[in-house]
């Protein structure tokens, strides 16, 4: 495939949702404009769902295979199992390769939402192919090329110091195996989330180090709500890319408004002009942030379904928020008993996952049954099938007595 050289092109993938470039943007946007074709790649760990934030790397990633560059997605599926610390303020719980594997099984398929898997300048790897292959001397070799001071740096270590919390040896390794995949693909560019800058980093030491060759670094920015937490895995405000389509839509619309213009930045194709546009009418308040917040909805949700659908998605969240109407589609639970306190209700019907959680809601007005909301946790209802229970905005169930 022929490498495209056209300035407007790689000017925009160098800036738009860029976090920060090493060595720095003028070498790389150098090389890129010399016509050399880059080995470029991001490193995805299987350790749940892929979400927004991954969605947000594999459209950078897009934009530069769109420019002609050979683009390579890795499948951690030995890094997962040891767990990448990052912002993490205790150890992971370790994964064994099978649970690994499983969580990666339709990661290709919602990826090719992203990238165009047609082409043959796409492919994808696996991590412990050549992992499992190093010996003792090997990791020792590569161990000596890192300081323990310079791990010590990164931040949730010094957290843990503090807190008097266990940092564990395996931890310490996972930046040296995530530098050791740059070494064995013989990478030019990583691309990764801001997060992922310290472990981007030691790949970009050890092939300076191994091969004495330049590997560039983009870190793109990241999602963050306004108290500054990651829309991800940890966090419980994520958005994953196998979500339904009402369901993706209507998290969305539930984002706060200051999301709206990082959103069109780096999840959608809006042009630039357009998205400072929509900014300046918000704050203007030529127009209502929740008409803003519609477009960006949709606009996700065609990227990872198609325009009709997302139509539809639309259609169904106003439906049933705005014209307070029940959703079309109702998932049925069935049910054996005939009388149930309302929290074993909630409970068995995995409404809510404890007692606990239960009268949290009834107790905040959350919870519905047969559109009465109900405030007395202790009460017993009766089960009868089409009884329609709701919590919150968005959970609804249907009973059906067996």
């Amino acid at each position: 495939m022929k490498i495209a050289k056209g300035s407007k092109k790689i000017r925009e993938a160098l800036s738009r949702g860029v976090e920060k470039i090493y060595p720095d943007r003028r070498s790389l946007e150098k090389k890129l404009l010399s016509g050399k074709k880059l080995r470029i790649y991001n490193g995805i760990d299987p350790t749940g769902k892929l979400h927004l934030g991954h969605a947000v790397v594999l459209r950078k990633l897009r934009q530069f295979q769109n420019l002609g560059h050979e683009i390579i997605v890795l499948i951690g599926d030995f890094t997962a199992t040891i767990g990448d610390p990052t912002d993490k303020e205790a150890v992971r719980k370790p994964l064994t390769r099978e649970q690994v594997l499983k969580n990666a099984k339709d990661y290709k398929k919602q990826i090719g939402n992203f990238l165009d898997l047609r082409k043959a300048n796409v492919r994808f790897l696996y991590n412990a192919k050549w992992t499992n292959k190093l010996k003792p001397k090997d990791i020792l070799e590569l161990a000596s090329h890192f300081t323990v001071a310079r791990l010590l740096e990164r931040d949730m270590f010094q957290k843990r110091i503090k807190a008097g919390k266990d940092i564990h040896v395996h931890e310490f390794l996972y930046p040296i195996f995530q530098a050791y995949d740059s070494v064995a693909m013989d990478i030019d560019l990583e691309i990764g989330g801001n997060d992922q800058t310290f472990n981007m980093l030691a790949g970009r030491a050890l092939m300076k180090k191994l091969k004495n060759k330049e590997k560039f670094v983009l870190a793109t920015k990241l999602l963050i709500d306004p108290q500054g937490k990651k829309m991800g895995k940890t966090e419980s405000n994520m958005v994953n890319l196998d979500e339904k389509p009402e369901k993706m839509y209507g998290k969305i619309m539930s984002w706060p408004d200051e999301l709206i213009g990082i959103g069109f930045e780096l999840c959608t194709s809006v042009p630039t002009d357009e998205i400072n546009k929509i900014s300046s009418q918000i704050k203007k308040k030529i127009i209502n942030p929740r008409e803003a917040k519609a477009k960006l909805a949709r606009e996700i949700v065609s990227v990872c379904y198609k325009k009709e659908t997302a139509r539809k998605a639309e259609m169904e969240f106003n439906r049933v928020f705005k014209k307070k109407e029940l959703p079309s589609r109702i998932p049925v639970v069935k049910l054996k008993n005939k009388t149930l306190n309302i929290l074993d209700l909630l409970v068995a019907t995995k409404l809510t996952s404890s007692k606990s959680e239960a009268k949290r809601l009834i107790l905040q007005g959350g919870v519905k049954i047969s559109g009465k909301v109900q405030i007395d946790w202790r009460v017993n209802i009766k089960i009868k099938s089409g009884l329609i229970i709701q919590v919150g905005k968005r959970k609804f169930v249907k009973i059906k007595i067996q």
